[in-house]
């Protein structure tokens, strides 16, 4: 079998074990065996996202994640979905900035279906590829952006934020669903040569996870993979670097169609794989990570000016990452007392840090989030790739409970201090239209039509 180095087993949360193996033509392959269930869990990196993506053609990623899906050499039409589903198998795919997945969870005796499924659309799918298949998934997406984006409430607050956040040219200044515009002019060719790039076994990452033998399971990965040659022809993505702090307060108000007034805002934090990043999100999940934590406190409980607080994080590691503010308003509250009210918050966080009960909650927290995408073999090779992908080195995913775990308070209150100010984020500001009774009173002052 022609695999290069292999790597040694990591244990470690739980008895957890990855090992690392690398096929002639660059496939990097993770296994992890755990017979707890008798199912398995194959996934697959490719190390391509809309970050990859140029002026003009933004889109491009999200639309082949759906091509990947209208049949290859020997599956023709919507026969992958049929043919998992009817092993009693799940199966999706994703986009991100960052990258593109495709995963299947199957019993345990149907994996190597799976295997073969994701060699055949690896190895051949521009066999596939036509015209006809790439119109009607140019329709999905379009529809996709018009249910997700476009036509619900609040649906353009990410990527009004992003593209403040990240300014013109900025490699995620736009997010993965892309443009109307950019998605009519994309070619065959232009999905043709994006496929030749990064759909190569050398930018991938397969990960099988859950009821294996490893040995078996390798020798399937070298039969179906092996033989799918590499392309050297891939651009590296630009670089995504910026300032640590954007250096003013980027401001946009909404008059729309939406049900409550919202306060939304995204601060620019540290890049994700490091110790930075992990005490930004302890901060974040102190400061608004569900219903005990203190903004949530503060504006639903204390002040009632708001039906809903929350402050999340969006890891990037190209990128600086986002911590993500999402209020929205209770009764006739002005946007001015929350702001007031957040401002208050997390100037006190930044002076004083957590409390040693806040701390301790956040930590278990997201401990218990990580330990929840560790126990599902789904997530875990979720995970695995992520990390081999991002950071180089899988094992990593296995280890990233403990090092949220070493985190001290003063580390989360320095990035507070550092990053959650308000020469630091993009805010926007929605405010529903006014209803029919409304209108045909006074306008008010600023509400010009």
């Amino acid at each position: 079998m022609s695999m290069g180095h292999t790597a040694s087993p990591q244990d470690t949360v739980g008895g957890l074990t990855a090992t690392e193996h690398r096929l002639a033509n660059g496939l990097r392959v993770v296994l992890s065996e755990d017979h707890l269930t008798p199912v398995a869990a194959v996934c697959i990196w490719y190390d391509v996202g809309s970050r990859h993506e140029v002026r003009g053609r933004t889109g491009l990623a999200h639309l082949f994640e759906h091509l990947m899906f209208q049949g290859s050499e020997q599956v023709k039409g919507n026969g992958h979905f049929e043919l998992v589903q009817g092993a009693g198998g799940s199966l999706n795919g994703t986009t991100s900035f960052e990258r593109t997945n495709y995963f299947e969870t199957m019993p345990a005796h149907q994996l190597e279906l799976a295997l073969w499924l994701e060699a055949d659309r690896m190895g051949t799918l521009l066999s596939a590829l036509d015209e006809e298949s790439m119109e009607n998934q140019r329709e999905v997406v379009k529809n996709e952006r018009r249910q997700r984006y476009d036509n619900v409430p609040y649906g353009t607050a990410f990527e009004r934020l992003t593209a403040m956040v990240f300014p013109d040219g900025h490699p995620y200044h736009h997010t993965p669903i892309g443009s109307m515009a950019d998605l009519d002019a994309a070619s065959l060719e232009d999905a043709r040569d994006f496929f030749r790039t990064y759909y190569a076994p050398n930018n991938a990452v397969l990960s099988v996870v859950g009821d294996i033998d490893p040995e078996q399971t390798l020798a399937w990965i070298e039969r179906y993979f092996g033989s799918i040659p590499g392309h050297d022809g891939k651009r590296p993505p630009r670089d995504g670097s910026l300032p640590d702090v954007i250096g003013e307060e980027l401001r946009e108000e909404l008059r729309e169609d939406v049900p409550a007034r919202a306060l939304m805002a995204v601060y620019r934090l540290p890049h994700d794989g490091t110790r930075e990043a992990d005490a930004a999100d302890l901060a974040l999940t102190a400061l608004g990570g569900g219903e005990s934590s203190r903004l949530y406190n503060r504006l639903v409980r204390h002040d009632r000016t708001a039906v809903s607080a929350g402050f999340g994080m969006l890891r990037l590691a190209g990128a600086p990452s986002l911590g993500w503010l999402d209020v929205k308003t209770s009764g006739d509250a002005g946007i001015a007392e929350i702001e007031a009210a957040v401002e208050e918050e997390l100037t006190r966080f930044a002076d004083e840090g957590p409390s040693p009960e806040e701390m301790e909650r956040a930590q278990a927290q997201l401990e218990r989030e990580w330990l929840d995408r560790l126990a599902t073999v789904g997530s875990r090779a979720d995970e695995l790739c992520k990390y081999a992908v991002l950071f180089g080195d899988a094992t990593l995913a296995l280890s990233a409970v403990q090092r949220i775990l070493e985190i001290t308070p003063e580390e989360v209150r320095a990035v507070a201090a550092a990053r959650l100010r308000s020469d630091n984020r993009g805010v926007l500001v929605y405010e529903p239209t006014p209803t029919t009774d409304e209108e045909q009173g006074t306008e008010t002052e600023g509400e010009q039509k």
